[in-house]
């Protein structure tokens, strides 16, 4: 036996060695991104029902302009005239040359904790390292031409305002001089979502067609990109009150439709949708008016490196001497969840709250995340309202754990009982069984039911890590002392005795950190372990073993994991052992925690000494 536990314990060690060769031989892919600007295009088409020409990438600008990761957004924000747009959250600016929404950066999130942190920059246009921006426009039909509707690289001018900001909406022009005059008003809100109203006046002799269009296009894949399973980045869409999700990864993989030239897929929404691109924290997103049928399209074009999406409006004949008009809007900003609420909610967007990415048990994710949220507003620290949400969970199990822990103290009464059986029965396991599940039936046991609160666990878990990873609530949610952000892994090291020796820490995504863990994950080993100690070790000796080394074993897996959830799960740790101390002293049985613990150190005497 002495054998089968040394095999155990260097399987166990080799297992934990092969995983570390494995990250350093084979590291997570790093994202890829799009370094030089496509060529310019002279025009931006479109395309909307039957006789509608289809939209090519849209790119645009100088593609001369060589991007550098210092000085590229400086020199490509000169190159075109442009509006500023000042609001409580957003600041950037409207080129005038296509009259794109290029420049928008997020006024109340830093890229990090330092103080001389720059803010987060959402849009970025053509000539930067990673072009992100929203273009609309006009796609000709009947006997229009490309040239006689405005496109990517129209050069607008401005009719009114000077400043973009919630009071004071800009106004910009363009006349085809064929007899057509487009206007573009945009407006925005005090958080993020703009208004964009495009019109078009006929002044000539006979009818055009056209249709309206809206584009977020971004070239190259984020710099930021996280490629982690658990989280959805990439399009993300709503049509006709179903969500769709199409992953970074798999828009190139999209069917090739000869008419697009390009990747794509093309869905038509009958009433309400809406479609765009999202981030961790992030999106950008095209919102057509409520029921308002459109062509909502995803295209990846390869050769430009372009990923884009699209909401085509119904084409529209705009006879001599009349005026057309369409509104739709475009969020541009962080995934607040009481923001996007609101415009679900009074706003009219439908189910525009499900973008955030609430994953499979969405429906304990939802409910979870409000009642984190209500607390940390109660509260005022994310940290004690996630030990708060821990001792709710708790208390609304604790029925469930009652009947568990005390069906675990009916099985240890029974246990003289069960050993009785097992001397008379020896081999003979069906006997075993049978006489087994009698002494059950006969004393009221359910040996399984002490399964159901882990089962229920389950999901819990995974929603709460859903919640922690993924919403934005957490992102820089501080605790105490040096938890400055729940979000991320545990910043302390063993490396330098929790920052007591004068060298930093190993980069969280470096090797060693997986090794030199932090406070937090020791707490939970050691809360497991203390958990364990509740009971004496299993008899046989293999099985000891094997729950002697659960504890370290997960204390190390989970070191790299959000420091949110690890303050959930020693919190929940420290709720079951008393909860379980309680409940068999209830019934009758004493733990001697110190007597299990002084037992686990003690080694075996070889028989016959």
């Amino acid at each position: 036996m002495q054998d089968q536990n040394r095999n155990l314990i260097l399987a166990t060690a080799l297992s934990f060695l092969v995983i570390l060769v494995w990250f350093v031989l084979f590291p997570p892919p790093e994202p890829t991104t799009d370094p030089n600007a496509p060529a310019a295009v002279t025009a931006q088409d479109g395309a909307t029902g039957t006789d509608m020409a289809v939209l090519p990438p849209a790119a645009g600008g100088d593609p001369a302009i060589a991007p550098d990761a210092d000085g590229a957004t400086a020199v490509a924000l000169t190159e075109a005239a442009r509006l500023p747009i000042e609001t409580p959250e957003l600041e950037g600016s409207i080129s005038l040359i296509g009259g794109r929404i290029d420049d928008l950066s997020l006024r109340a999130y830093s890229e990090t904790l330092d103080e001389d942190s720059p803010i987060v920059r959402l849009l970025s246009p053509v000539g930067t390292v990673e072009p992100y921006y929203a273009l609309y426009g006009w796609a000709p039909g009947g006997d229009l031409a490309f040239e006689d509707v405005p496109g990517a690289n129209t050069e607008w001018t401005v009719e009114s305002g000077e400043t973009l900001t919630p009071e004071t909406p800009v106004t910009l022009a363009w006349d085809n001089g064929a007899g057509l005059i487009f206007r573009r008003t945009i407006a925005i809100d005090a958080n993020f979502m703009f208004s964009v109203t495009q019109s078009v006046e006929n002044t000539g002799a006979t009818a055009a067609r056209l249709a309206p269009y809206g584009i977020v296009a971004r070239h190259g894949l984020p710099d930021d990109l996280q490629n982690f399973f658990i989280l959805h980045e990439g399009v993300v869409r709503k049509v006709d009150g179903q969500l769709d999700e199409i992953g970074f990864s798999d828009i190139p993989d999209l069917e090739i439709v000869q008419r697009e030239g390009a990747a794509a897929e093309v869905v038509d929404v009958v009433a309400n949708g809406w479609i765009g691109f999202t981030d961790k924290y992030w999106m950008t997103t095209l919102i057509p008016g409520a029921d308002q049928p459109f062509t909502s399209v995803t295209k990846y074009v390869a050769g430009a490196d372009i990923y884009q999406t699209e909401a085509r409006l119904p084409a529209m004949t705009v006879e001599a001497g009349q005026t057309a008009q369409v509104t739709t809007q475009l969020f541009a900003g962080a995934k607040e969840w009481e923001t996007i609420r609101a415009y679900q909610d009074a706003g009219g967007v439908d189910r525009f709250v499900d973008s955030i990415d609430w994953g499979w048990f969405y429906f304990i994710t939802k409910p979870m995340f409000w009642l984190l949220h209500t607390l940390n507003i109660a509260i005022g620290n994310m940290g004690l309202a996630i030990i708060a949400l821990t001792v709710i969970v708790k208390a609304v199990l604790f029925p469930l754990a009652y009947k568990s822990y005390a069906s675990m103290a009916r099985m240890r009464e029974l246990q003289p009982q069960m050993e009785k059986i097992k001397e008379r029965v020896g081999d003979d396991r069906q006997k075993m069984q049978q006489e087994m599940m009698e002494l059950y039936k006969r004393e009221k046991v359910n040996p399984a039911s002490g399964c159901l609160p882990i089962l229920l666990q389950i999901p819990i878990f995974f929603s709460l890590y859903k919640v922690i990873f993924v919403t934005l609530e957490l992102r820089h949610a501080p605790f105490f002392g040096w938890l400055n952000d729940l979000s991320t892994p545990d910043p302390s090291s063993l490396f330098n005795l929790f920052g007591l020796l004068p060298w930093d820490a190993p980069e969280p995504t470096s090797i060693l950190a997986l090794v030199f863990i932090g406070v937090l994950p020791i707490l939970l080993g050691i809360s497991m372990w203390l958990q364990q100690k509740l009971n004496p070790q299993p008899t046989d000796p293999t099985q000891a073993a094997i729950f002697a080394w659960l504890p370290w074993v997960f204390m190390f897996m989970l070191g790299g994991f959000a420091s949110g959830l690890l303050v959930y799960w020693i919190a929940n740790n420290t709720i079951t052992f008393s909860q379980q101390y309680i409940i068999m002293r209830s019934h009758g049985y004493k733990p001697d925690i110190f007597g299990n613990i002084r037992s686990s150190f003690q080694r075996k005497k070889p028989e016959g000494k």
